[in-house]
């Protein structure tokens, strides 16, 4: 191994892709993704904060999946739009190793919240009465400290475990963000112990996560069944086909992303569900839960006729 390549300043991103032909269309189609993101989980946020009619538990944490949704697609979009056109692709060594951590934690962040708001679900439908009693606000604010706190510890462990590899020959990086496939990739290092704990951490992650979901589900299913009426076992669920649709779309890119065999990796695949995941997902996130959601149509309707003159 030659020492003297074992210590890059900076990486290059090759970026989305390789085609000037292609550049104004996906940046005139990533700018306007990017777009309505930032305004749907900014809307949704600050809808949430200021009507009183979404002040409950699963409002709450549906404020902070927006949260996360802003937070780890703008660690991305912006410098990977600007990448589109910009002739000085690099990003700091540091930098990299910022984006990385901040796009990890905030995703990690995402994928236990989908399992909480799962949990709260269970309660609202099993026990209508006393959901309110049972999510009371400290307990919901402790489940959001805790799904930070996952996040973050698992972030720092990737973060540290990567950025202390040797990288040497090529710094370009076939990607347009900091991720771990394509680092590793940069690699001369052995990297046995990164994809070890990757795969034992994450793996852990999505297990937990995953089986939190169905046994939450399984639970309201068998609660929704007890309800006499068929309107009243529709109107139980419908609350719930919302979050069924994110979980869905979110924990099958992620699976397909970071789960599939080695023999099928393929980086330029890799792009693509990497940038429906960082991008496409979080500008979903809001259309899903307001376009089918009672309570957002309202507070929306109520926002629009008031009078702010």
């Amino acid at each position: 191994m030659d020492q003297r390549n074992c210590s890059l300043t900076k990486f290059i991103f090759m970026g989305i892709t390789s085609n000037p032909e292609m550049e104004v269309t996906l940046f005139t189609i990533f700018f306007l993704v990017y777009l309505m993101n930032l305004l749907g989980n900014l809307g949704m946020i600050v809808l949430i904060r200021i009507d009183s009619q979404l002040q409950t538990p699963m409002y709450f944490f549906l404020s902070h999946m927006s949260f996360c949704d802003l937070c780890y697609s703008t660690a991305i979009g912006p410098k990977m739009l600007v990448d589109i056109f910009g002739k000085d692709k690099s990003i700091p060594f540091s930098g990299c190793a910022l984006q990385f951590f901040i796009s990890c934690t905030f995703a990690d962040s995402e994928c236990v919240l989908l399992a909480v708001m799962a949990f709260d679900r269970y309660q609202a439908v099993s026990n209508p009465l006393l959901y309110t009693a049972h999510m009371s606000g400290r307990l919901c604010s402790l489940l959001v400290a805790g799904v930070y706190l996952v996040g973050t510890t698992d972030a720092l462990i990737h973060t540290t475990l990567a950025f202390r590899l040797c990288f040497c020959g090529s710094n370009e990086i076939n990607h347009f963000f900091c991720d771990l496939p394509p680092l590793y990739l940069l690699s001369c290092s052995n990297i046995e112990v990164n994809q070890l704990v990757l795969f034992i951490i994450f793996g852990f992650i999505e297990l937990s996560t995953i089986s939190g979901v169905l046994i939450s589900y399984w639970y309201i299913i068998l609660s929704v069944l007890k309800i006499p009426s068929a309107e009243g076992r529709f109107k139980a669920f419908s609350t719930c086909t919302s979050h069924l649709t994110a979980v869905a779309i979110f924990q099958g890119t992620l699976l397909f992303t970071y789960f599939r065999p080695s023999s099928s990796y393929s980086l330029e695949q890799d792009k693509m569900t990497s940038l429906f995941y960082t991008l496409v997902i979080p500008m979903l996130n809001p259309l899903i839960y307001s376009l089918r959601n009672k309570d957002v149509k309202e507070a929306l309707e109520k926002l629009r006729r008031k009078r702010w003159f």
